[in-house]
């Protein structure tokens, strides 16, 4: 990384959410006011909510000029926007509006649409797929457009092929797309005006309040200088910024900005360190209380409240840093590394006088917690965060600053509520065409009926589709097309919804494309490919442990469900396996460790990972045989 690269471009280089222009003079004021006026208006539904439908129709009519102003249409567009940019602006903002001025008889129409109904549909469809296309790249509209045809060729299929229907034409897939609550309007896009951007005005309050800033002094000045205190420092600061960044790559440039170099001063190759910053970014997604936007879908999806979303991910996410600490461990002896001396505040002053920055994430959970909804419990943690931010005169919201910080929110919603339209397209086909029902079918037969070949072949499923779109899109598509596959086995909705959540956030750290391990590559000036390959590493844990949520029926403890003993030996026994499984990657017990310990350990964790006595049973013993051999072995060769 040369000298003159700022963490703004790298994310903008990495992070697929990311091509914007940088807007300057007029039209950033304008395209701030509208932000601002958006924002207010999410805020104020908040507490004042209307019918679903015309509050969806709305945010998509802002949402969609704002995407085409602030986007760039190819990689060589330059950050003024052309006269094609303002003509999709408003095109957008009159097909938007156009079901609003006749909202009454737009939706008694759906069985009967008018000429101009679809054609204002078929706008709407292809606007938002060129949305798409400008914020997170071609490849998720192609497979929208792949959906579309599917649902209008599919009548020219074989009759006797599972995946064939009677076909449908163009109106009655425009209807399915615009005219109710599902397709571009569906559960997705009301995730994103609802859920989502009330949490990226927080975290863009947050940020422009010092928080960001702070959740790194205070890993830095956390943890005792030890040869593994910079690898825990940057995990921690990992987990704390993706309170705020809510983007793996973001939270990765962020975090690796700063503390590069005090891992290369620590003695960690440029490879293991990039893998250290980028499981520390993707952790962000996976962890409470703001979690990634695919959680706020599975809250819906399951009709249940926010908090018990969270509550289903808190034992995951202990397992998932508990693999990364220990990794840390194993390769802070394997690599020598040493302690580094870094000029931070010390951690308890540091506490006292900016510790109030932990207290809005405290209340967001609180509230919900009391009752109070995810919408309402946001709005008062940002009004916090805004009230708090006075305590420190360099970083006080003041109407300048608190202006922008609304505003960010807002534009920093723009890729998700692209995706969340798209993807809604999608599921609408899926409804339309029965495929759900169809694919389960398909991969259920393809298995066996055998749940762990099912759970395989749903992970790889996800994990390659994850390779082609962002998380919140791969995880809509999987749960209406691969979820049921899980589910007509036994599992329920809630395991199957978290263990696709989980196989979802990992295609982000899955070779080829890890985008997250790219961008930590470009900070730390190390192999690409190897970086990514250390990446897997640290998060390898996290790729197993998913699977111990629908292999057995105790895997409902690793949600938190059912008695507070079953809940507590199912995370022991997981804990367990974490353990053997990074001693079996890091290639370390008490010492180096051999072939045959680290295979012994490999395969006592997947036994573990069952949560059935018979395995469990079976994995201890053989992870004692692996300890009782690598004794052996290092006893011979002390003697000799």
């Amino acid at each position: 990384m040369t000298e003159t690269t700022s963490p703004d471009d790298l994310i903008a280089e990495f992070d697929a959410e990311r091509p914007a222009r940088r807007l300057s003079g007029r039209v950033a004021a304008a395209v701030t006011l509208v932000a601002l006026g958006l924002s207010l208006y999410v805020l104020y539904w908040a507490f004042r909510p209307g019918p679903v439908l015309p509050y969806r129709m709305t945010f998509l009519a802002v949402v969609l000029p704002l995407v085409f102003v602030c986007y760039r249409p190819g990689r060589r567009g330059g950050d003024r926007p052309g006269a094609a940019d303002w003509a999709l602006a408003g095109l957008s903002l009159a097909v938007c509006l156009y079901p609003l001025a006749v909202f009454d008889d737009f939706i008694r129409r759906a069985f009967d649409p008018t000429a101009l109904d679809v054609a204002a549909g078929v706008v709407i469809s292809l606007l938002v797929l060129e949305a798409c296309r400008r914020t997170v790249g071609w490849i998720l509209p192609a497979v929208c457009l792949v959906f579309v045809a599917y649902a209008y060729y599919g009548g020219y299929l074989p009759f006797d092929w599972v995946v064939g229907h009677r076909g449908y034409d163009i109106s009655r897939i425009v209807v399915s797309f615009v005219m109710g609550t599902d397709g571009v309007y569906g559960v997705p896009l009301d995730v994103a005006a609802t859920y989502i951007i009330l949490f990226t005005v927080y975290g863009a309050v947050l940020d422009h309040s010092g928080a960001g800033k702070f959740f790194v002094d205070v890993s830095l000045a956390a943890f005792r200088r030890s040869r593994s205190a910079p690898g825990r420092t940057v995990t921690l600061a990992g987990f704390l910024l993706g309170t705020v960044s809510g983007s793996g790559v973001a939270t990765t440039v962020s975090v690796g900005s700063v503390a590069w170099p005090i891992l290369r001063r620590a003695g960690y190759p440029r490879e293991q360190g990039g893998g250290v910053l980028a499981a520390a970014g993707i952790g962000a997604i996976l962890s409470p209380p703001t979690l990634g936007a695919a959680a706020f879908i599975i809250a819906e999806y399951l009709r249940v409240g926010y908090l018990t979303v969270l509550v289903y991910a808190l034992i995951p996410t202990v397992l998932y840093y508990l693999g990364i600490f220990l990794a840390i461990e194993i390769d802070a002896r394997k690599y020598g590394t040493r302690s580094v001396e870094v000029d931070a505040p010390r951690f308890w002053p540091l506490l006292r006088r900016s510790g109030y920055h932990f207290s809005s994430l405290f209340v967001i959970v609180i509230l919900m917690a009391l009752g109070q909804s995810p919408f309402r419990a946001v709005v008062y943690a940002t009004l916090l965060a805004f009230a708090l931010s006075f305590l420190d005169p360099a970083h006080r919201l003041t109407p300048r600053r608190a202006v922008r910080a609304l505003a960010a929110g807002t534009t920093g919603v723009l890729p998700v509520a692209a995706t969340c339209a798209a993807a809604g397209m999608i599921v609408a086909v899926v409804t339309l065409t029965g495929l759900g029902l169809k694919a389960s079918s398909l991969i259920v037969g393809a298995s066996g009926g055998i749940l762990p070949v099912t759970a395989l072949l749903c992970a790889l499923a996800v994990l390659l589709l994850g390779l082609a779109v962002p998380v919140t899109a791969s995880f809509v598509i999987a749960a209406v097309i691969i979820g049921p596959a899980l589910t007509d086995l036994g599992v329920s909705q809630a395991e199957a919804y978290m263990f696709i959540f989980y196989y979802a956030v990992l295609s982000e750290v899955s070779p080829p494309t890890a985008l997250s391990a790219f961008a930590a590559s470009a900070i730390t000036g190390g192999n690409a490919y190897r970086t990514m390959m250390a990446t897997w590493k640290y998060t390898l844990p996290a790729f197993l442990v998913p699977f111990a949520l629908v292999l057995t029926p105790a895997g409902s403890a690793l949600l938190a469900q059912g008695p507070v003993g079953e809940i507590l030996a199912a995370t022991a026994v997981s804990a367990l396996a974490v353990a053997a499984l990074a001693a079996a990657t890091g290639g370390r017990l008490l010492a180096p460790a051999g072939a045959v310990e680290r295979v012994l350990c490999a395969a006592a964790a997947v036994l573990l990972l069952f949560l059935s006595p018979v395995p469990v049973l079976v994995g201890a013993g053989v992870l004692a045989l692996a300890i009782a051999v690598h004794l052996v072995t290092r006893t011979r060769e002390a003697r000799s």
